[in-house]
């Protein structure tokens, strides 16, 4: 699976064959470019490392900032003026954009700090980077979990050098600079120097060492040198005050000499960034071949998770690349939280809720059951000494900024955990804060009306309330469960006569886009429509069925354009995060057909290769682990501990889970093709027993074991019968 990965796509805007059929009536608002970046990652490691160019949104790459349809170029080539630390992956305007500490090898004077120049002859793979600059230095990147080692070869010179900024951040783009507020860096010894600046309110410490025999060893401010001097110190930074700082190394080099850039990272001071450095480097002498070997082993090990059986190269590389994007983040940093001293799991970069519950946070939960519940215990520890339960949390002080996302995101994560019994987390203590975080915000109004705005905070809060419901019943306390479950039977209200939900505002989509979402009690959404022929009928009308084909926003689309397609009601085809598990709601109404032609369509038509490979905004991962699962035959229904079923994109895959080993085999299988024919789940056992419906516990899967899957060519009466547990209409899930 390593081999595979190709961690430029999605780089460039979108890029794939123009689609056909029903693909061609899904109308997709956000922009058209997956906004990852090739730069060098650790499976959700705490540091990255990649060419900076001031870019939108990682400040990698050529587009200034878009939020609809195509976006426009910043830069006419690749370009960068150094290579910075820390970026998003994917996201779009996180209003975060990091970059910090750019280090920059020149053979130019100090005063052309801040030039780019062009890249040429880029290449990467899982945990590092290679470029070539215009001026000859090639730069090669790799990091682990809270370290970053850079390697520079120059051409001969009479004076080259190594530049680390430690004042700029964020992006080139019109407020997207980040200005650090305090600054202190100072010299060590020969070849180490440390430094700590307070960016946002998180004081960011690194550790770096430099050996360069022969070469000078300076602080510089302003673009000027200063001789002699061991440390700086800025007790208060403005941005209208503002002067570049920071570190550099100087001296001749000889043809093809390499220089070595070592930095260990901390939010917990420089003595910790040191220990960083060391422990990533295991306690050897650091070096970059060394640290790409076990950022290679960290990463096979995380990606041979999972197997496919495919001889098709480019589906392989979609599968692979999307696995591989799915781990990046959120950014684990065990013992780094900044802002309370206990020692404990922190994280930062869930960037956000919204995009991941559905679809990254369920794969991290079935590949990595350990890492999920550290998780949990960060998220819970954030609310003890936040106040809130994050829908999206950065490295930054300051209460949550994407409420008006959703609301108890975070619930559907923790249900699922403690439904599937992992050990780990107190579960008492939870309670406490996921109760109490449901009274916070629209939980407010939703308590006093049984309805809040932006409505689909209504039914997030019910939902969320279900959710908590099950950790009162983990923790015997029924009389709370009942109080809970009470509270969340509210969600009728959100909806209208028409079986939609009722005018309001909405986050990056229309009353459409939410009115699908996989709710706990899906008999009843069923029937808000008049039953399953209607519910059938108003699907078929949201997917496009028997619809025209629509136009795709282009650059800068006008305010005409996008009502127009606003005005549509359709699925945003992948595009956007709303209505990810609405294929699915088929299910609900006996119709498993309808989601495999969905799901087809989606997964060979929206996804590719290349740079352009994404139909959308990767947002952390969440586009890509829904590609994975989409492509395994399963998805999973976060907060209901529940995988539906669908047809796999593979004859063969395996999974390893916590009771061991999941295969998903199939019989009747043909390799699916872009525009071929669509295959149907006829039949469905797992460990030999017959399944009659389209879904199975995620225990069962989590156990281990053997799903087959029976295969044809036209719909069968398996699934229709048989629809997956509802709140009022539960099946045994055993």
């Amino acid at each position: 699976m390593l081999d595979h990965v190709d961690p430029f796509i999605g780089v460039e805007p979108t890029d794939l064959p123009a689609q056909s059929g029903l693909a061609a009536t899904w109308w997709a608002p956000k922009p058209l470019i997956g906004n990852t970046h090739p730069g060098a990652t650790h499976p959700l490691g705490m540091v990255s490392a990649c060419a900076y160019s001031g870019a939108y949104p990682t400040g990698y790459g050529r587009y200034d900032l878009s939020t609809e349809g195509v976006p426009t170029a910043l830069h006419e080539d690749l370009v960068a003026s150094g290579f910075t630390h820390f970026q998003q992956s994917g996201t779009g305007a996180i209003r975060k954009y990091y970059n910090y500490m750019r280090v920059t090898p020149m053979l130019e004077p100090l005063d052309a700090l801040g030039q780019t120049w062009g890249l040429h002859d880029e290449d990467a793979r899982p945990g590092w980077y290679r470029t070539r600059l215009d001026s000859g230095i090639t730069a090669e990147l790799t990091v682990g979990p809270k370290s970053a080692v850079h390697r520079y070869t120059f051409p001969a010179h009479a004076d080259a050098r190594v530049v680390i900024d430690m004042s700029m951040g964020g992006l080139a783009i019109p407020y997207g600079a980040t200005v650090p507020l305090r600054a202190h860096l100072e010299t060590v010894e020969p070849g180490v120097v440390q430094g700590e600046i307070v960016v946002e309110g998180a004081p960011l410490a690194v550790h770096i060492e430099c050996d360069v025999e022969g070469w000078r060893q300076l602080l510089w401010y302003d673009r000027r040198l200063m001789p002699g001097g061991s440390s700086l110190a800025f007790d208060h930074i403005r941005p209208t005050t503002l002067r570049p700082f920071g570190f550099m190394w100087a001296g001749p080099t000889t043809e093809g000499q390499q220089v070595e850039v070592r930095m260990g990272f901390s939010l917990r001071g420089v003595e910790q960034a040191r220990a960083n450095l060391k422990r990533d480097e295991a306690h050897e002498a650091p070096a970059f071949d060394r640290r790409v070997a076990a950022t290679r082993q960290a990463w096979d090990g995380m990606l041979a998770k999972v197997r496919i059986d495919t001889d098709n190269r480019e589906r392989r590389e979609v599968f692979a690349t999307s696995m591989y994007h799915s781990l990046i983040k959120p950014s684990f940093a065990k013992d780094e939280s900044p802002f309370w001293p206990s020692k404990g799991p922190w994280v930062f970069d869930v960037s956000t809720m919204w995009d991941i519950y559905r679809t990254q946070l369920p794969l991290l939960t079935t590949l990595a059951p350990d890492r999920a519940v550290e998780l949990a215990n960060a998220l819970l520890t954030i609310c003890e000494q936040e106040g809130n339960l994050p829908i999206g949390y950065r490295m930054a002080r300051g209460s949550d900024r994407f409420g008006r996302q959703g609301s108890a995101l975070a619930h559907t994560f923790l249900a699922d955990l403690a439904q599937l019994g992992l050990p780990g987390i107190d579960w008492e203590w939870a309670l406490v804060h996921l109760t109490a975080d449901l009274r916070r915000t629209y939980g407010e109004d939703y308590l006093l009306r049984g309805i809040t705005h932006p409505i689909s905070h209504t039914l997030d809060l019910s939902y969320g309330y279900w959710c908590t419901a099950h950790v009162a019943r983990l923790v015997g306390d029924m009389d709370l469960a009942s109080e809970l479950e009470k509270l969340a039977e509210h969600w009728p209200a959100a909806f209208g006569p028409d079986g939609l939900l009722i005018d309001s505002t909405f986050y990056e989509g229309t009353r459409a886009n939410y009115s699908f979402r996989l709710m706990h009690d899906m008999a009843s959404r069923v029937g808000l429509s008049g039953g399953d022929n209607g519910f059938v009928d108003a699907l078929d009308s949201f997917f496009g069925q028997g619809a025209d084909a629509v136009v795709q926003p282009g650059v800068r689309p006008s305010v005409e354009e996008m009502v127009a397609g606003y005005s549509l009601g359709r699925f945003e085809g992948l595009n956007n995060e709303p209505d990810m598990d609405a294929p699915w709601a088929y299910h609900y109404a006996g119709r498993p057909d309808r989601t495999a032609e969905i799901v087809h369509a989606i997964v060979h038509q929206q996804f590719g290769t290349g740079r352009g490979g994404l139909p959308g905004n990767d947002d952390s991962g969440g586009l890509s682990s829904w590609y994975v699962w989409a492509s395994l035959g399963l998805f999973p229904v976060a907060g209901q501990a529940l995988f539906l079923l669908h047809p796999p994109a593979f004859h063969y895959s395996t999974v390893a889970v916590a009771g061991g080993m999941l295969s998903i085999d199939t019989s009747g299988f043909r390799e699916p093709h872009r525009d071929g024919a669509v295959q149907y789940i006829q039949s469905a056992s797992f460990n030999g027993e017959p399944l009659p419906g389209a879904w199975i516990p995620a225990s069962r899967v989590h156990a281990g074991g053997r799903l087959h899957l029976t295969l044809g060519p036209e719909p069968s009466g398996w699934g229709t019968d048989h629809r997956p547990p509802s709140w009022t209409s539960p099946e045994v899930l055993s």
